[in-house]
């Protein structure tokens, strides 16, 4: 069987239902890879995509959708609650079979350089794709966001790995890096408190001392009047959606906070919902439906990636 790849490209746009459409379709027209999942979120003013294939479709398939989201977005006018430094912020690819993580990482950068050559998108390498310039995590490479993009590139330590050491004026940035499997969690408060919502994911996330295999903040969703934790659940032999809600869920009662429900953003692989409750965890959707094996079931049954 050939190798396959699956790319989660993350944009900054979640309200622009026509925007979203443009990506996904370009990204759905090309041979080789296919659109499993379109994930946007209003006040998060993002969309997650999930696309698996052969290395090269991934590739291509990424590059056109990251071409129509530098067309269409501006980020001199994008406000929302997640961190981001651009049109096309994050573009991880993940081994899913037969390939490697150094491999992915190859085609992270093959993209990253196609990318600047064609659209002049200033690339920095996170998550196995770095060169050794620099050694800088996700949280660094967003720390002011777009708005102080500019000012940090002037910098030695904020220079892109790749491009011009300014950004795109409409586009930004993007952070291009190859990673496992992960799952993108989030927990709902009953409650519109956002401060406590940063001191629960202060408490629960790795880099803060709290539970392993976990990023977490604190934001508040304006369109639903709730506080919500934002994760990323990226070791997921320790640090599964349940663990988290859990977590979340004692940090919470400490400071007098109801937990409403969670979701889960984009597809998940299956072993790390095994032990999720949707009913007691009051999980937004069905859980079955978000497993990355079974959206991807139809293509692989149909021979399409044999």
């Amino acid at each position: 069987m050939k190798p396959l790849v699956q790319v989660v490209p993350n944009f900054s746009e979640g309200r622009r239902g026509e925007v979203v459409a443009a990506i996904a379709d370009a990204a759905a027209r090309v041979g080789g890879a296919r659109l499993l999942d379109v994930s946007s979120d209003p006040d998060h003013n993002r969309t997650v995509v999930t696309i698996i294939g052969f290395p090269d479709a991934v590739v291509a398939a990424s590059l056109a959708a990251a071409s129509v989201a530098v067309a269409r977005i501006d980020m001199r006018a994008h406000r929302g609650a997640h961190p981001r430094v651009g049109a096309v912020d994050v573009v991880p690819f993940i081994p899913l079979r037969d390939v490697s993580r150094a491999a992915c990482a190859a085609l992270a950068r093959f993209f990253a350089r196609r990318l600047w050559e064609r659209d002049r998108v200033p690339i920095y390498y996170y998550a196995g794709a770095e060169t050794g310039r620099h050694a800088r995590t996700l949280a660094d490479l967003r720390r002011g966001g777009f708005e102080s993009l500019a000012a940090r590139m002037r910098e030695p330590r904020g220079r892109p790995d790749v491009g011009a050491p300014h950004p795109h004026q409409t586009a930004g940035a993007a952070i291009v890096g190859a990673r496992p499997l992960l799952v993108a969690f989030n927990v709902n408060l009953a409650s519109d408190d956002v401060a406590a919502a940063k001191i629960i994911a202060r408490h629960v996330r790795a880099s803060s001392g709290g539970l392993p295999g976990i990023q977490a903040i604190g934001v508040r969703l304006a369109s639903r009047g709730i506080a919500q934790v934002s994760m990323n659940l990226y070791d997921l032999a320790v640090a599964t959606p349940r663990v988290a809600w859990e977590a979340v869920r004692r940090e919470a009662a400490a400071l007098g906070v109801e937990v409403a429900g969670c979701e889960i953003v984009g597809l998940a692989p299956a072993f790390a919902l095994a032990d999720v409750e949707p009913e007691v965890m009051r999980l937004d959707g069905d859980a079955a439906a978000k497993t990355l094996e079974r959206v991807a079931a139809p293509a692989l049954d149909e021979g399409r990636f044999s």
